[in-house]
């Protein structure tokens, strides 16, 4: 019976130790350093969880969602300005058949532009075509085309100094140039300049244009409505004042019969 009483003597103080052990209270410092944004060790503060605006932008409301409009968009464009007019300073029109004419014109202030139409001859001649992969076997056609003896040629040179050319162009396969019947030259060069045309079995008008001022003393001499006109601001290499044509395809006609 003392036994039984010893033993369940021992429970209760067991029972009574763990009670006791739950119930301590933490030292204050260690609940100080497990406060809301804090770590656990070393107590060294954790990032915010937000960065605040910065100063040099302002919070607005944004706006609701509406169709978006679009307004007319007009382009503004300037004068062309005086000094870039180009006046006609020569004129031709010749049939050549190896006949040469020439101007010349002291170019103070360039470019000088040479335009230039010709009208060549055309041939037309019969020629026998093999259709044997259609199974048409030969047929006479006739061909219509220019002229390989039709040519125009523009030679500027140096007048003082006839070796020197600054520009040597024209129509015509016979000569190597393109078959294109309306082109306009340029000359860049400052020199008191030859212009030569030259050609054969063909028609052709040209026209010499300069800008009045840098050349002219007196620019009144000039009809600005008829004989002037502006070019492009910055115009290309070859500046073509009418639509080019070039070469027509040759014509193939099959003979009947």
């Amino acid at each position: 019976m003392k036994k039984n009483v010893i033993c369940l003597l021992c429970c209760i103080s067991v029972i009574l130790i763990v009670v006791a052990s739950g119930c301590i209270t933490p030292p204050k410092e260690n609940a100080t350093s497990l406060k809301k944004g804090t770590s656990g060790v070393g107590g060294n503060p954790l990032s915010p969880a937000t960065t605040p605006t910065p100063i040099y932008v302002e919070e607005v409301t944004p706006f609701v969602s509406i169709m978006p409009t679009s307004e007319p968009h007009t382009v503004l464009t300037s004068a062309p300005a005086p000094q870039d007019i180009y006046c006609r300073i020569y004129s031709t029109m010749n049939t050549y058949s190896y006949n040469k004419t020439a101007v010349a014109f002291d170019l103070k202030y360039p470019p000088m532009y040479i335009n230039y139409t010709v009208k060549p001859s055309n041939v037309t001649y019969k020629d026998i075509v093999d259709y044997k992969i259609t199974g048409q076997g030969e047929q006479e056609i006739t061909v219509d085309k220019y002229s390989p003896l039709s040519w125009f040629e523009v030679t500027v040179r140096s007048k003082s100094t006839p070796d020197k050319i600054y520009l040597q162009d024209g129509f015509g396969e016979a000569k190597g140039y393109n078959l294109y019947l309306n082109r306009t030259l340029k000359i860049v060069n400052r020199d008191d300049m030859q212009i030569e045309f030259y050609g054969n079995n063909i028609t052709a008008t040209a026209s010499v244009w300069v800008k009045p001022e840098g050349n002219f003393n007196d620019t009144s001499q000039f009809n600005m409505t008829t004989d002037c006109a502006y070019f492009a601001a910055n115009p290309r290499d070859v500046y073509v004042i009418a639509t080019p044509t070039t070469t027509a395809t040759p014509t193939y006609r099959p003979q009947s019969g």
